[in-house]
Protein backbone atom coordinates (compact mmCIF):
# COMPACT_ATOMS: atom_id res chain seq x y z
CA UNK A 1 0.00 0.00 0.00
CA UNK A 2 1.63 3.19 -1.19
CA UNK A 3 0.75 6.55 0.27
CA UNK A 4 0.39 9.34 -2.31
CA UNK A 5 3.22 11.85 -2.33
CA UNK A 6 0.85 14.73 -1.54
CA UNK A 7 -0.33 13.00 1.64
CA UNK A 8 3.28 12.27 2.63
CA UNK A 9 4.23 15.90 2.19
CA UNK A 10 1.24 17.01 4.26
CA UNK A 11 2.28 14.58 6.99
CA UNK A 12 5.80 15.96 6.91
CA UNK A 13 4.44 19.52 7.09
CA UNK A 14 2.28 18.56 10.08
CA UNK A 15 5.29 17.08 11.85
CA UNK A 16 7.32 20.22 11.10
CA UNK A 17 4.51 22.38 12.54
CA UNK A 18 4.45 20.19 15.65
CA UNK A 19 8.20 20.58 16.10
CA UNK A 20 8.00 24.35 15.79
CA UNK A 21 5.09 24.57 18.23
CA UNK A 22 6.92 22.38 20.76
CA UNK A 23 10.06 24.45 20.54
CA UNK A 24 8.26 27.77 20.87
CA UNK A 25 5.59 27.02 23.50
CA UNK A 26 7.20 24.42 25.75
CA UNK A 27 9.85 26.50 27.58
CA UNK A 28 7.32 29.17 28.55
CA UNK A 29 4.90 26.56 29.83
CA UNK A 30 7.62 24.90 31.87
CA UNK A 31 8.64 28.15 33.48
CA UNK A 32 5.04 29.11 34.28
CA UNK A 33 4.32 25.74 35.89
CA UNK A 34 6.97 26.16 38.60
CA UNK A 35 5.55 27.79 41.68
CA UNK A 36 8.89 28.09 43.42
CA UNK A 37 11.70 30.34 42.28
CA UNK A 38 13.81 29.12 39.40
CA UNK A 39 17.08 27.68 40.63
CA UNK A 40 20.00 26.29 38.66
CA UNK A 41 18.69 22.79 39.38
CA UNK A 42 15.25 23.52 37.91
CA UNK A 43 16.86 25.18 34.89
CA UNK A 44 18.97 22.06 34.38
CA UNK A 45 15.82 19.94 34.64
CA UNK A 46 14.10 22.12 32.06
CA UNK A 47 17.12 21.73 29.80
CA UNK A 48 16.90 17.94 30.12
CA UNK A 49 13.20 18.04 29.34
CA UNK A 50 13.80 20.27 26.34
CA UNK A 51 16.50 17.88 25.13
CA UNK A 52 13.99 15.03 25.34
CA UNK A 53 11.39 17.05 23.41
CA UNK A 54 13.99 17.96 20.80
CA UNK A 55 15.04 14.31 20.47
CA UNK A 56 11.39 13.29 20.08
CA UNK A 57 10.81 15.94 17.42
CA UNK A 58 14.00 14.93 15.63
CA UNK A 59 12.85 11.32 15.63
CA UNK A 60 9.42 12.24 14.27
CA UNK A 61 10.99 14.33 11.52
CA UNK A 62 13.43 11.56 10.59
CA UNK A 63 10.66 8.96 10.58
CA UNK A 64 8.44 11.19 8.44
CA UNK A 65 11.33 11.79 6.06
CA UNK A 66 11.78 8.05 5.79
CA UNK A 67 8.10 7.65 4.99
CA UNK A 68 8.19 10.35 2.32
CA UNK A 69 11.29 8.95 0.66
CA UNK A 70 10.43 5.30 1.26
CA UNK A 71 13.68 4.78 3.19
CA UNK A 72 12.95 2.22 5.92
CA UNK A 73 16.38 2.86 7.48
CA UNK A 74 15.44 6.47 8.20
CA UNK A 75 12.06 5.34 9.55
CA UNK A 76 13.74 2.91 11.94
CA UNK A 77 16.30 5.49 13.07
CA UNK A 78 13.50 7.99 13.66
CA UNK A 79 11.50 5.50 15.72
CA UNK A 80 14.64 4.67 17.73
CA UNK A 81 15.12 8.36 18.55
CA UNK A 82 11.50 8.55 19.67
CA UNK A 83 12.06 5.59 21.98
CA UNK A 84 15.18 7.28 23.35
CA UNK A 85 13.15 10.44 23.97
CA UNK A 86 10.52 8.38 25.81
CA UNK A 87 13.24 6.98 28.06
CA UNK A 88 14.56 10.50 28.71
CA UNK A 89 11.02 11.66 29.59
CA UNK A 90 10.56 8.68 31.92
CA UNK A 91 13.82 9.54 33.69
CA UNK A 92 12.67 13.12 34.16
CA UNK A 93 9.30 11.93 35.48
CA UNK A 94 11.04 9.75 38.06
CA UNK A 95 13.27 12.65 39.10
CA UNK A 96 10.26 14.98 39.39
CA UNK A 97 8.41 12.39 41.48
CA UNK A 98 11.36 11.97 43.80
CA UNK A 99 11.69 15.73 44.22
CA UNK A 100 7.97 16.06 44.96
CA UNK A 101 8.15 13.27 47.54
CA UNK A 102 11.18 14.86 49.19
CA UNK A 103 9.40 18.22 49.25
CA UNK A 104 6.32 16.66 50.89
CA UNK A 105 8.46 14.88 53.48
CA UNK A 106 10.30 18.11 54.24
CA UNK A 107 7.02 20.02 54.59
CA UNK A 108 5.62 17.32 56.88
CA UNK A 109 8.77 17.43 59.02
CA UNK A 110 8.50 21.23 59.25
CA UNK A 111 4.86 21.00 60.36
CA UNK A 112 5.75 18.39 62.95
CA UNK A 113 8.61 20.54 64.25
CA UNK A 114 6.24 23.52 64.51
CA UNK A 115 3.76 21.44 66.55
CA UNK A 116 6.53 20.33 68.92
CA UNK A 117 7.64 23.92 69.62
Amino acid sequence: MRIPIRRRLLSLAAVAALVVSLMIQWPGTAMASHTRSITPISIAAMTDKMSAKAKEAEGKMQSAYGEVTGDTGQQIKGKAKQVQASAMNAKEAVKDGAKASARKASDAADKLADKIK
